[in-house]
């Protein structure tokens, strides 16, 4: 099942996911996560956060760009260097937009697997962007929040013309 991408300007986008109980890790949520990850390779994104999908729980998937598939539930990120890169990024809740974003260049992620085991790993480079993205949505944070400055007022115009129109769509819907 594809579901619909939520976009830049929708209020569960901006709130705080749920974390995931591990009486709720059962074949039904399974195919959830299946689901989720069709939809991110459809959309041809590498991360795909369950908010984006209007579902606020604590859940991401993510392709490291090597094809390895991640499937993580209740992730907790911490940095491991004070050193940062910076990434082009870009998003499917934000069409259109790609600006640069400062983050650690390596860090540890702990999170629960789709069996509801404990998985912990250091990602680092690319996949630390990645998982560093995703876990922002679940923490209502949009990577256009994360940029500089001047970034920001290069694409107010087009983020408030995003907002504008998301807003017109849901008003026709309703």
């Amino acid at each position: 099942m594809i579901y619909e991408i939520k976009k830049y300007g929708e209020d569960i986008l901006k709130q705080i996911a749920k974390e995931v109980e591990l009486n709720e890790i059962n074949d039904e949520f399974r195919k959830f996560l299946d689901d989720m990850v069709e939809t991110m390779y459809e959309t041809d994104g590498i991360g795909l956060a369950a908010p984006q999908i209007g579902v606020s729980k604590r859940i991401f998937v993510c392709d490291d760009g090597n094809g390895v598939l991640r499937k993580i539930i209740n992730p907790i990120i911490t940095p491991l260097t004070d050193e940062t890169q910076e990434f082009e990024e870009g998003c499917l809740s934000v069409p259109g937009i790609y600006k640069k974003v400062e983050r650690p260049k390596k860090v540890l992620l702990k999170y629960l697997n789709e069996n509801g085991e404990e998985v912990e790993e250091i990602a680092e480079d690319f996949l630390a962007v990645v998982v560093q993205h995703e876990n922002d949505h679940l923490n209502g944070i949009l990577f256009v929040e994360k940029i500089s400055p001047i970034a920001k007022r290069l694409i107010a115009k087009k983020l408030a013309n995003m907002k504008k129109e998301n807003k017109r769509i849901k008003e026709k819907d309703e």
